[in-house]
């Protein structure tokens, strides 16, 4: 979406990838200090149900398309173990870290197929959104009932966690759309 907005308002190639990186980055960051956050609010059980982190990585691939955002998908979770590592707390966990990223990584890849067409109308952020963490969390199971055998994790236990999740998801299939819808909005009044 970002990428047609910039495209109708003919900005150079350089200064696209420019306004993307900084936009990339930003989401990274928000990627980072929405589960501090939540954590200091809520605690660990706040981080389970409202999962902070998806929320910059589904506006990301909304945003960006498949390929930027999923630079925000993997980096998210990356950067905020190494930042927290750094403070004495690591987040996401070490043992969760490769699950969380290939998970992230599908959010950013199917939320952002369909980028144009959330351009056209951005009601198509709803099915983006909601097909990106289905699509995401089965491949967190699915990783972990293939690798259980040499991780802490069962596949019980993480679908206790997904059930847990189901409110920070639903919360997220709503709010993140309507951000879209809204910045979508601001694109388009801009470009007139």
């Amino acid at each position: 979406m970002f990428e047609k907005a910039l495209t109708q308002r003919s900005v150079a190639s350089g200064k696209k990838i420019t306004l993307k990186a900084l936009l990339s980055a930003g989401l990274i960051a928000l990627a980072v200090v929405l589960p501090q956050i939540v954590h200091i609010a809520h605690g660990q059980p706040g981080g389970v149900q409202l999962l902070p982190m998806y929320l910059p990585v589904l506006l990301g691939g909304c945003l960006l398309g498949s390929k930027w955002a999923l630079s925000v998908g993997v980096l998210s979770p990356v950067v905020s173990f190494a930042i927290t590592s750094l403070m004495g707390s690591p987040m996401p966990a070490l043992q969760r870290l490769p699950f969380m990223i290939a998970e992230l990584a599908v959010f950013a890849l199917v939320s952002g197929l369909f980028t144009n067409k959330i351009y056209e109308n951005g009601l198509w952020a709803f099915p983006a959104v909601i097909s990106a963490q289905i699509a995401g969390r089965l491949v967190f199971l699915g990783l972990v009932a293939l690798f259980q055998s040499v991780t802490p994790f069962s596949v019980a236990m993480i679908w206790g966690q997904i059930q847990t999740g189901l409110i920070g998801l639903a919360v997220q299939a709503v709010l993140v759309p309507l951000l879209v819808i809204a910045i979508r909005a601001l694109l388009i009044k801009d470009k007139k």
